[in-house]
């Protein structure tokens, strides 16, 4: 799961049940920053209809109705759009539930997510975030996304665009039908992956190979079912044909090029360093028994590094970036925190991608880390430092700006930990004209 249950039922204090209230919520919560809300389908949806039935049949004219009555009241309390999940046609979504089955939303038919559309229509205002990959064609996916613009005559902001330095042509064909979208007066854009998408993760708690089917076999249950499973040379070999086959995991890239970070055990140490393939070699075994025999060992708590296969070419990653229609960054919102910690973007495009690899100008990052958002989430009255405008300023040291290596941080509820990236040369942040950030001093967290 991403988001340990546990987490999620500690963390909150269940004040709130409607999404008005939840606003409510946030409003008396003290904040250090402007926070807008969108309305959330899945939850939508397990509310009206239940879960399980969220799951497993479409919902009657009812329940549609509610949903969509329920939409309206989330606008009319302030939220800003709506947003949606809809990944691998369901059963082979990457991204589930924390009980390990699809969410609702992957679930769920065009004809409904049309329906979400057409209020944001007759409202005239509202955007929508869209995580739209259900069809073996891209491209398909992005000719709905097109029909959800065109539905809504609303903006789409769609995840994600990924600069692709193996396929290179797949980056460029969504461009270009962004691209064309826009020309044709459609408000679709793309969010943009521009930090360097490696990750680190253990088997304990680990998710995006879910989109396999051999991999989702082995990777859901307790650490003692995963281990069991593991075991079974049935598995094992249906893993090693997947291996074999030389298909890269979902979003992850060629699993022989993973690299044993770090191990529990001393007898261990020998293979730090080491990709799957070079552990192979070492043992003398099939690259995949030797992983599971390793992981196996140390109780799936060995530390695997994924590099990043994104920012390799500076031409792929300059097409991604001059697009008008991309947005930089994907931060994910916290929703992978044990393995990554992309909030560290708006850092790289100014220090790493326009200051060391000139990739991009001084004034087109501004534009692109503030103006640019603001369009595509239709606002018209921010995104640029201009008389009578509301505007969080930063200020920043461009020689220092530098992202400081991964950490584990144990400071969320029931004891659970996340990775962070922090970041070095900033000045100060400027919040509603507040001072909430001085010299790597939080005042929203430490006071004045």
């Amino acid at each position: 799961p991403q988001l340990p249950i546990t987490q999620t039922a500690f963390g909150l204090d269940w004040d709130w049940e409607t999404f008005p209230e939840w606003l409510d919520r946030v409003d008396r919560q003290p904040k250090g920053i402007n926070v807008l809300s969108y309305v959330p389908i899945n939850p939508l949806m397990t509310y009206v209809m239940g879960v399980e039935a969220s799951k497993t049949r479409e919902p009657t004219e009812q329940e549609v109705a509610k949903m969509l009555e329920m939409l309206g009241e989330a606008m009319d309390a302030g939220g800003c759009g709506w947003t949606v999940q809809r990944l691998g046609s369901g059963e082979q979504s990457v991204q589930r539930d924390y009980d390990g089955t699809p969410m609702p939303t992957d679930l769920m038919s065009n004809e409904l997510c049309l329906k979400f559309a057409e209020v944001l229509r007759s409202r005239g205002t509202g955007n929508i975030q869209l995580t739209q990959a259900q069809e073996d064609n891209i491209m398909q996916d992005l000719a709905f996304v097109d029909e959800i613009a065109k539905t809504s005559q609303r903006p789409v902001i769609w995840n994600a665009v990924i600069p692709h330095e193996r396929h290179a042509v797949l980056h460029r064909r969504l461009l270009e039908s962004i691209e064309k979208s826009q020309q044709n007066g459609l408000q679709v854009w793309g969010q943009a992956i521009t930090s360097a998408n490696d990750m680190r993760f253990t088997f304990e708690d680990f998710n995006l190979l879910d989109g396999i089917d051999a991999w989702r076999e082995v990777t859901l249950g307790s650490i003692e079912q995963r281990i069991t499973k593991m075991n079974d040379s049935g598995f094992r070999k249906a893993l090693k044909e997947h291996y074999d086959s030389g298909k890269s995991a979902y979003a992850l890239g060629p699993i022989p090029g993973f690299v044993i970070e770090s191990v529990v055990n001393p007898e261990n140490k020998a293979f730090q360093g080491k990709t799957i393939h070079e552990l192979g070699e070492m043992t003398g075994k099939h690259p995949i028994d030797a992983l599971i025999d390793l992981i196996v060992s140390e109780n799936l708590a060995t530390v695997i590094y994924v590099p990043a296969f994104n920012m390799g070419s500076d031409d792929n990653l300059r097409e991604v970036l001059e697009c008008e229609y991309t947005i930089p960054g994907v931060s994910d919102g916290g929703a992978h925190t044990k393995f990554l910690s992309y909030g560290r973007y708006p850092t790289e495009l100014l220090a790493y991608q326009m200051r060391d690899r000139k990739l991009i100008s001084l004034e087109e990052a501004h534009y692109k880390l503030s103006n640019v958002p603001a369009q595509a989430a239709g606002f018209n009255d921010r995104g640029t430092l201009e008389m009578g405008k509301p505007a969080d300023i930063v200020i920043y040291d461009l020689e220092k700006l530098e992202v400081l290596p991964s950490e584990i941080v144990h400071d969320l509820p029931a004891n659970e930990w996340r990775r962070v990236e922090r970041a070095r040369g900033y000045r100060w942040i400027l919040v509603n004209g507040v001072v909430t950030f001085e010299d790597g001093r939080d005042y929203c967290l430490a006071g004045p």
